[in-house]
């Protein structure tokens, strides 16, 4: 198993919880208020990096089979939600961007819904934004790019250099997405665009994940012979989607290559325990998979192994 040490582990900070936009929510690019965010956040030592997640906005959502299990029966999706004890009608949906400290630089992947919910969540893992000197886009869907500039259109990032997989930057860049064009365009000067198997820096690798959007990359992150891989929206639910690769999600834009890409990097990482991070699994967004049966597999959440 994977060799992880805890140096700060799920940090409470009591009457300072996570300021968001103008009180306790974070927008959604939907419109909808997120549902109020504690400033909890999960670090941990990966050889000579330091990894840490960051909760930079949480909501329920309803109507939960429009988005999850599509080509499953209500039948099924019931059964297997109350197997796994969890509602069939609704979920917590948690949106969990990652900063990597490499000790050269400081690396974050996504940037949340809003600068409003991530540079709080980064403050509680020790980080300013003047910090950030690579910001990775994983893809461009808006809970990803949307914190890459203030309210002002002001780049959250000021001292950052900007990284994106070449394929997903033109596909959007082909369309007139006005999230995209607002907050990816102005910056495109400052981007660099790269392929599976090309270094973001040493021990930092792109992982082609694609499906979820064309483009759409996870990273596999290396150092003192550990690693972890951060598999973005590879899967987006640790039942509904990771348990069951099969099952169609509304957001992936080619269902069959998105239902490829999980079985291909699920299949990894439960043959070589690894570990893995999740923008939407449940927070701290950290854990391991097993295979479950053919085809299928099981989440398992960090407990007391990052302590160890």
């Amino acid at each position: 198993m994977t060799d992880i040490k805890l140096s700060r582990r799920n940090i409470l900070a009591g009457a300072a919880a996570l300021p968001v936009a103008a009180g306790a929510t974070t927008a959604l690019a939907d419109g909808h208020a997120a549902a109020p965010v504690n400033a909890l956040q999960n670090s941990f030592e990966l050889g000579e990096f330091q990894v840490s997640t960051l909760l930079a906005g949480t909501r329920a959502v309803e109507d939960i089979q429009s988005i999850f299990g599509m080509n499953v029966t209500p039948e099924e999706f019931a059964k297997v939600s109350q197997e796994n004890f969890i509602p069939a009608d609704k979920a917590q949906f948690f949106f969990t961007p990652t900063v990597v400290r490499t000790g050269s630089d400081v690396v974050l992947f996504d940037t949340g819904l809003s600068a409003a919910g991530t540079v709080p969540a980064l403050t509680q893992a020790g980080v300013s934004a003047g910090d950030v000197t690579i910001v990775v886009i994983t893809h461009m869907h808006g809970d990803h790019i949307g914190g890459l500039t203030d309210d002002s259109g002001a780049p959250t990032y000021p001292n950052a250099r900007y990284v994106t997989g070449q394929v997903e930057y033109d596909t959007w860049a082909a369309t007139d997405n006005e999230t995209f064009a607002a907050k990816v365009k102005p910056l495109a000067d400052k981007f660099s665009f790269i392929g599976g198997g090309d270094d973001v820096v040493s021990g930092v690798t792109a992982v082609e994940a694609f499906g979820h959007t064309p483009g759409h990359m996870a990273y596999m992150v290396e150092s003192g012979n550990e690693q972890v891989l951060l598999m973005a929206d590879a899967a987006n639910h640790y039942v509904w989607s990771l348990a069951y690769p099969e099952w169609e999600v509304r957001f992936d834009q080619d269902k069959a290559a998105a239902a490829a890409t999980r079985k291909k990097l699920l299949g990894m990482v439960a043959a070589d325990r690894i570990p893995l991070i999740g923008y939407h699994m449940p927070f701290p967004g950290i854990g391991y998979v097993t295979e479950a049966g053919p085809g299928s597999y099981h989440y398992v959440p960090a407990t007391y192994q990052l302590m160890l």
